[in-house]
């Protein structure tokens, strides 16, 4: 005699975290959820107090102290990890020994859910936290989709952004992006080498085999700007066939010449097109930024420009460091010699 009229498949569809306890402390019986947070334990059998640990009140450590609290909220744990809380009701059986125990998660509700991975199922039909449960889902089901929307969002900015600072002909940075740059190396008052690049002879290679010829060669130009410099070197097509390369911490001039130097000579090989092959040559004018130079972008735009043209000045094909004494400086590399326009 249990002390109980129903029976456990009643209990267990009306009650899914009830414990049926006999008069000497011995589980009967439990619900089908509270096993299920246990699954490698056996309920029927195991003493109650051995398995639960009473919060409210702590005082209880018997089964007729337990019986005392019959008609009143108890809080209890599990004693072994995790240890899930809950609140309880307790109802004395029909024989004034055994006991029927309901439990509840309260406002623990949300973390049972996720740890023990508990669906509608797992609660009575009228038990609010059936739609609590519902409520939970359809957020976390929302935030989900937010998530990716935001992701998307995200992305599509970014793609957006690089889009925006790229030229799309050749890949690398443009003029909007360059200003960004500057400013913002500009703003952290940090050294870089600065490097101007012309292409000589571009208009005869477009003149001669048209637009497809020229961006061909402006797309190989770049290959080359990439193939010989580091990857934190920023590259900028600044329109038609002018390039401004920004070197972060390197304002060592030999250094900012000798790529100087490599990126003329590998220009001055002819690219081939279609049938027919092109040469180009490049004028470079190179400057170095010092650390907080206080100066602004468009200054030092000027400032390379300036060396840049004097290579021009000086025959093409050469690279010109920026000096206060530059008309001494506008000289071609010691042994260049460059050659005519060598059109296609």
């Amino acid at each position: 005699m249990t002390g109980f009229s129903l029976p456990n498949a009643a209990l267990d569809c009306l009650m899914p975290m009830h414990v049926r306890v006999s008069p000497t402390g011995h589980i009967l019986h439990a619900g089908p959820t509270l096993r299920k947070l246990r699954p490698a334990e056996s309920f029927t059998g195991a003493r109650l107090l051995e398995l639960f640990q009473l919060r409210n009140p702590r005082s209880v450590q018997s089964m007729s102290e337990l019986r005392a609290c019959a008609g009143r909220r108890i809080k209890l744990q599990f004693r072994m990890p995790p240890k899930t809380g809950f609140k309880g009701a307790l109802v004395l059986g029909e024989d004034g020994g055994s006991l029927l125990l309901n439990l509840s998660f309260g406002i623990s509700l949300v973390d049972a859910i996720r740890e023990h991975d508990l669906h509608a199922a797992d609660f009575a039909a009228t038990d609010m936290s059936v739609e609590l449960l519902y409520l939970i889902e359809a957020k976390s089901a929302a935030m989900d989709e937010s998530r990716k929307l935001n992701r998307h969002l995200q992305a599509a900015k970014v793609a957006a952004e690089e889009q925006a600072f790229t030229d799309t002909l050749t890949g690398l940075k443009n003029r909007r992006a360059m200003a960004h740059i500057l400013d913002r190396y500009l703003a952290q008052g940090r050294s870089f080498g600065l490097m101007q690049l012309d292409l000589d002879f571009f208009k005869d290679v477009n003149d001669r085999l048209g637009h497809a010829a020229g961006d061909h060669v402006l797309q190989k130009a770049a290959e080359i700007m990439v193939a010989h410099t580091r990857t934190d070197t920023t590259l900028v097509r600044a329109g038609g066939d002018e390039f401004v390369l920004i070197f972060p911490d390197v304002t060592g001039a030999e250094t900012l010449l000798a790529i100087a130097e490599r990126l003329i000579a590998t220009l001055e090989e002819p690219i081939p097109f279609g049938a027919a092959t092109c040469k180009i040559s490049g004028s470079i004018g190179v400057s170095t930024v010092p650390e907080n130079c206080g100066a602004d972008a468009s200054e030092l735009l000027d400032q390379v420009d300036q060396a840049l043209y004097a290579s021009k000045r000086a025959g093409r094909g050469c690279a010109t460091f920026y000096t206060d004494a530059l008309p001494l400086s506008a000289l071609p590399p010691a042994g260049h010699d460059p050659a005519p326009s060598p059109g296609c």
